[in-house]
């Protein structure tokens, strides 16, 4: 018989539970572009339809590995979002600003 999962959660020590919770929270913060856009409750059509594309472009879209940053950039506005670039160093992070004018809105 299934254990609930409650169950399984409270004989785990408060280290294993918040080793847990870290690597839950990290895979929510860290997705591909297919997942993304369904945790935002958005199909493929949808999506293409905001975007005045076809739904085949969007698919070819979420299984690449290398893209414009425009595309990625209309991609992300379509669902309502804003893309940030940037860079990370030991000594600090820096936000990249050139791509801001790419696709002329802002």
């Amino acid at each position: 018989m299934a254990k609930k999962f409650e169950e399984l959660r409270a004989r785990m020590s408060p280290e294993s539970r918040r080793r847990s919770h870290a690597l839950a929270q990290k895979m929510l913060a860290e997705m591909p572009l297919q997942e993304l856009r369904q945790a935002r409750r958005l199909s493929q059509e949808a999506l293409a339809k905001t975007l005045g594309a076809k739904q085949a472009s969007i698919s070819k879209l979420e299984r690449r590995t290398d893209m414009y940053v425009s595309s990625l950039r209309q991609y992300v506005a379509a669902m309502g979002g804003e893309l940030e670039i940037t860079a990370r160093f030991p000594d600090g992070v820096v936000r990249i600003n050139q791509f801001e004018d790419l696709d002329g809105s802002e």
